[in-house]
C-alpha cells in the first residue's frame, strides 16, 4: 500500500479532510500530521515541518493543505531534500512539469483558491507522475547541495 503525509494549517482543515477521505478511498495509508481540528490560532509550523522531515525520512510523498501554501513551502523548502511547490489552481500541467523535471515530494495546495474537484485532480496527477531524471539529475544534484 502506498502512503502520503498530510499536513497543513486551520484554513485548509476541512479540505484537508475531504482529501484523506479521497486519498483512502483510492487505497492510500495515510499518516496525518495535523492539524486535527479546527483552531483559526494554529502555527503552521508545527504540522508542516515534522510531516516534511518525516517525507524525507520514509521517502513518500506529502500534501500540505493551507490557506495560500506559501508560508508553508517556504518553511519546509529550508528542509535539504524537500522539494514542495505551490498550486493555486487553473492550469494542471504545472503539476505534472514540476513531478517530471523537479522531483517534487511535497504538493502544497493553497485551499482558499483551489476547489475539491480541482484539488482532488492536483493530487492524482502528483501522486501518478513519475520524475523524468536524465538532465533534470544534474540539476537537482546542483541546488541540493545549498540546503542545511
Amino acid at each position: 500500500m502506498k502512503k502520503v503525509y498530510l499536513s497543513g494549517d486551520h484554513a485548509g482543515f476541512y479540505l484537508k479532510e475531504k482529501l484523506r477521505d479521497f486519498l483512502r478511498k483510492k487505497g492510500f495509508e495515510i499518516r496525518d500530521f495535523g492539524p486535527y481540528a479546527y483552531d483559526k490560532n494554529d502555527d503552521y509550523p508545527d504540522f508542516v515541518i515534522p510531516m516534511a522531515k518525516a517525507v524525507k525520512k520514509d521517502k513518500v510523498f506529502g500534501l500540505v493543505i493551507a490557506g495560500s501554501g506559501e508560508g508553508e513551502a517556504i518553511a519546509i523548502n529550508k528542509l535539504k531534500g524537500i522539494r514542495a511547490p505551490v498550486y493555486h489552481g487553473k492550469n494542471l500541467k504545472i503539476i505534472k512539469t514540476t513531478r517530471e523535471h523537479n522531483d517534487a515530494n511535497i504538493l502544497c495546495i493553497g485551499a482558499r483558491f483551489v476547489s475539491e474537484k480541482e484539488s482532488k485532480k492536483a493530487v492524482e496527477i502528483f501522486l501518478r507522475t513519475k520524475f523524468a531524471k536524465g538532465r533534470h539529475e544534474r540539476r537537482l544534484r546542483k541546488f541540493e547541495s545549498l540546503g542545511s
